[in-house]
């Protein structure tokens, strides 16, 4: 689907392509964003228009973030979501660590090397309350803006969201919630995928893979083991019996025992974001609706979809069924806005070269989206795609070296963000649509 503005900029409801076309053929519309692509009506006000329940469901993950735009339908058996726009979210949070290191290597090795720097002007200082690490903070905003963009590309009138990934609190202490909680249909569900993704899906013994795995005590329940997830692994049915009363230590296998009281990272790292994430998106001013990993699994299964992030955030919430899952996955890749640092060194951290003190040349930016018609040379041809800049006025476009700033034309400002769009809901996108970030 294609999303609609009014001529004030205001978001109406999504239309399909073959409309869009017809649109800006007849000089109704014209385009005003290219990804996600956005048209805008000449003639149409959004108190013209009626709208139907829209929302926005998100599934983030420590690296990728599902994204699902839905409208919603009440049917007699429960609700059921068409999935409008599908997208994913691919975060750089390893890439802001990694840098944050090598930065924080370059200031050790001067300060030991009796070289000259600036000493601290303080050593009081405190990190202000609901502080997140560097990479942890990208992610957090990187969920939140696409969020309010959404919102200004749809009528968003709810966000649905899954706050934590397991319930770790009924995982570490299943006893405290009472009979009921653990009974319900979703019994098993946080436990299971919870042990999946800490083993590998694999059997901890022996190794085996594709083969049915059983929930396994590493301290057996006659010796006084408990129920508790650091107490739970996976084992194939030949192991398991195998070891039978047995601890996993006694059993040849104490790397498991101690594996099994380390939490697993990517939940630790949701859960600490979970409510910065839910607190941001409750000041846009829309009802949030927050939901557990379990049950995303649980519809999933239900509804017989394959694993991916775009249709896990599809499959968040309270549901009775999902339709038009196929539909094209948007790949949104952060890239970051670049450096303020405009001084470039090598691996011991000493200068070795200077930026240009000016991003903008010709009116350009790097990682701004281009249209370059090259009318004569080795390069002549059409190039489509994110634009380098150089002082001298010679830029590349995609992989094409050494075009003129005379050929290009502006397609799309950079936004931090690269693009790439194909495949569908059920395979991962792969076609490059150009990139719109700033190196």
């Amino acid at each position: 689907m294609v999303f609609v503005l009014d001529k004030r900029k205001k978001p109406l409801m999504p239309c399909s392509e073959k409309r869009a076309r017809l649109l800006l053929e007849r000089g109704r519309a014209v385009v005003h964003r290219l990804h996600p692509f956005t048209i805008r009506l000449k003639d149409r006000l959004l108190e013209e228009s009626v709208l139907q329940p829209v929302g926005l469901k998100l599934d983030p993950g420590s690296k990728v973030t599902g994204v699902a735009v839905v409208r919603r339908e009440e049917r007699a058996d429960g609700p059921w979501d068409h999935a409008l726009h599908l997208a994913v979210i691919v975060h750089r949070g390893d890439a802001i660590r990694e840098r944050m290191q090598k930065r924080a290597a370059h200031r050790r090795r001067r300060r030991n090397a009796n070289l000259r720097y600036r000493a601290p002007r303080f050593n009081n200082r405190r990190r202000a309350n609901g502080w997140f690490p560097p990479s942890l903070r990208s992610w957090v905003g990187n969920v939140l803006s696409w969020a309010s963009r959404y919102r200004r590309l749809a009528p968003i009138a709810f966000i649905e969201i899954e706050t934590v990934r397991f319930d770790t609190q009924a995982l570490q202490n299943p006893e405290i919630s009472g009979v009921e909680y653990q009974r319900g249909e979703l019994f098993g569900y946080e436990v299971r995928e919870y042990l999946l993704e800490k083993w590998g899906r694999r059997c901890v013994y022996c190794g085996a893979e594709n083969v049915p795995l059983e929930i396994e005590h590493i301290v057996p329940r006659s010796r006084g083991g408990t129920d508790r997830v650091s107490n739970l692994t996976l084992a194939c049915r030949a192991c398991n019996q195998a070891k039978g009363d047995r601890t996993a230590e006694e059993f040849g296998h104490p790397e498991v025992q101690a594996k099994a009281k380390v939490p697993l990272k990517e939940p630790a790292a949701v859960n600490t974001t979970r409510y910065a994430i839910r607190n941001g998106l409750c000041a846009m001013g829309r009802e949030v609706r927050s939901w557990t990993g379990g049950r995303t699994k649980w519809n999933r299964e239900r509804f017989g979809l394959p694993k991916t992030h775009a249709l896990d955030a599809l499959c968040v919430g309270d549901l009775a069924g999902v339709s038009s899952w196929h539909a094209l996955v948007l790949e949104i890749k952060a890239l970051g806005r670049g450096q303020r640092c405009r001084t470039n060194v090598d691996a011991h951290g000493f200068p070795r070269g200077y930026r240009m003190r000016s991003k903008t040349v010709r009116g350009f930016r790097t990682g701004d989206l281009v249209r370059a018609e090259v009318l004569k040379g080795k390069r002549t041809g059409v190039h489509i795609g994110p634009v380098a800049v150089r002082a001298s006025g010679s830029f590349r476009v995609g992989k094409a070296d050494g075009i003129s700033w005379r050929c290009c034309r502006l397609l799309q400002r950079a936004d931090g963000y690269g693009y790439m769009k194909g495949g569908r809901g059920a395979s991962s996108p792969g076609v490059n649509a150009g990139a719109s970030g700033a190196a």
